[in-house]
């Protein structure tokens, strides 16, 4: 385990896999850091390498990835730049620990689905895919990409507050070419046991 390599500019924690095996990027929810979602990788994803990083905009004190000035009213320029930033990070991480950069695919929840989703879309070099659990739209409009050969796994929960919100992600991903799955828990907002079950099918599939 390697945590907080100040010259990649982020906190974070790396953990190695197999041999040649792919990474799973992990972007934790408000209020989470780089240790949040760690218990969930060896579930999820058995044998990847997982890097796991820290949101650096702060709200009350905790993290995010961006400022927001209301529920859903979020600071464009900031998720553009965190993006950026995030997309950097990976190629330095990449090579830094000698993991396969283009072998990275994103899972971030609520917060962290967001940014994932600003990453694909703003830079869809950075990742081969991402799992997107309870994301809304982050940027208006959403941006086009070339997403021919990106695998998104989008889940929602039928009782999230949030989740109108998100209704446009899946049929916009569809349209610029990614191999989109989409569906629906019996859920609020917050993860539940199935869509840990359903995230490792996901990833165990073909890449």
């Amino acid at each position: 385990m390697t945590a907080v390599t100040p010259e990649l500019g982020w906190h974070h924690i790396y953990q190695a896999g197999q041999p040649d095996a792919p990474t799973l990027f992990l972007l934790h929810g408000t209020g989470g850091n780089e240790q949040s979602l760690l218990p969930l990788a060896p579930q999820v994803a058995p044998g990847w390498n997982v890097l796991s990083v820290r949101g650096r905009s702060l709200e009350e004190g905790f993290p995010r990835f961006f400022r927001r000035f209301d529920a859903l009213t979020y600071d464009q320029d900031q998720i553009r730049s965190e993006s950026a930033a995030l997309a950097t990070f990976l190629q330095d991480a990449a090579a830094q620990y000698g993991f396969a950069a283009k072998q990275v695919t994103a899972l971030g929840f609520s917060n962290g689905a967001n940014i994932g989703l600003a990453l694909l879309l703003l830079h869809p070099d950075a990742l081969a895919g991402a799992v997107l659990l309870r994301p809304v739209v982050p940027l208006q409009p959403l941006p086009a990409a070339p997403l021919e050969g990106k695998r998104v796994l989008l889940l929602d929960g039928a009782r999230d507050p949030f989740r109108p919100a998100g209704a446009a992600i899946a049929p916009h991903l569809q349209g610029l070419g990614a191999q989109v799955t989409a569906q629906t828990l019996p859920a609020g907002h917050d993860l539940t046991q199935t869509d840990l079950l359903l995230t490792r099918d996901w990833l165990a599939g073909p890449r």
